[in-house]
């Protein structure tokens, strides 16, 4: 693809996530391009960086990006803030042309896992990529969801503390809360549960993710199975480094050997357990980051998927009428 038909992108964040996303963009995509680099902090290595690749800058956040002379050549923002920062940046961009990708917990937008739900969303202008946890665990409860009811979904999300800046726990509470809505909303239980971890230990450790997922009746095991690897396979298509760390675990309760759940009683079916390990690119990021590049991966994922239907729509009257 030629660099004229690529998207140019922005991205409103400098730190490490932003940084890895640049360079992601920089390195692999043939859709788009940079077309500007924001941050707060003149001194930040993104920015550094960024100038030194060619790419316009800006330390004056939103307001900067709105004043750089390309401005109206931007396709797609990425917001790699704050969950309260991504609200007021949002506030900016609404009456733009812009689309915007959200990537931290504000849930401002429909909340999207590209290997479930982005074909729902590709004339949305603001969506939201739930959280590192969500993208991990959520095709997982999806896949489960699909063949059989999952009555209840708990995930637990284990990152090393050294991948965790301060954004993240900044966030930890909408990162519990938007990760256990998008466990229903878009993994299709009918309740869900997030927990996180950030361990310290030494050295750092890779990000690791369970999935409890709670099937009623007697399901087909095998097919169960069947749709979780599917699933991860369609995950590693953007994220090389998500994995299965074991086979999937199945445990049966019985009317006679019950599972007590506090909330609403006694349940019987099968306890489906998932263990995952995501590693990192290591594009910027150290590899034990998988928690981070887990979101630029996704991000960059469905900007792609946006820049390629839209293109295909604009060079096709046919469609432009169908849209209209």
């Amino acid at each position: 693809m030629e660099q004229r038909n690529r998207w140019p992108v922005a991205i409103i964040g400098s730190g490490n996530i932003g940084t890895d996303l640049m360079i992601k963009v920089m390195r692999g995509s043939t859709r788009l391009e940079m077309g500007a680099m924001v941050g707060i902090d003149p001194d930040s290595d993104g920015l550094r960086r960024a100038a030194k690749f060619g790419v316009p800058t800006t330390a004056e956040g939103i307001d900067g990006l709105l004043a750089l002379p390309n401005f109206k050549d931007i396709k797609v923002v990425f917001d790699a803030t704050s969950a309260g920062a991504h609200r007021a940046n949002w506030e900016k961009l609404k009456d733009t042309s812009v689309r915007v990708l959200d990537l931290t917990p504000a849930a401002v937008g429909p909340s999207c896992i590209p290997v479930v739900n982005l074909e729902d969303h590709l004339d949305d202008s603001n969506l939201n990529m739930v959280t590192c946890g969500g993208q991990a665990t959520v095709p997982m409860v999806a896949a489960i969801s699909a063949v059989a009811p999952v009555r209840y979904a708990e995930i637990v999300s284990s990152v090393s503390s050294k991948s965790a800046g301060p954004g993240t726990r900044a966030n930890i509470d909408e990162f519990t809360e938007t990760t256990s809505q998008a466990l229903v909303d878009i993994g299709g239980a009918g309740r869900g549960k997030a927990i996180m971890i950030l361990n310290p230990a030494e050295p750092p450790m890779l990000m690791r993710n369970t999935v409890y997922a709670l099937v009623e009746g007697d399901p087909d095991l095998g097919q169960i199975e069947s749709s979780i690897l599917e699933m991860a396979a369609k995950v590693q298509g953007y994220v090389p480094g998500y994995q299965l760390k074991q086979a999937v675990q199945f445990e049966t309760f019985t009317e006679q050997n019950p599972l007590h759940l506090p909330e609403s009683g006694n349940f019987t079916g099968v306890r489906v357990t998932v263990m995952l390990e995501v590693t990192g690119a290591a594009h910027y990021l150290p590899a034990y980051a998988g928690n981070l590049d887990i979101m630029t991966s996704a991000a960059m994922a469905v900007a792609e998927r946006w820049a390629q239907h839209h293109s295909t729509t604009a060079e096709n009257p046919a469609l432009q009428e169908a849209r209209a």
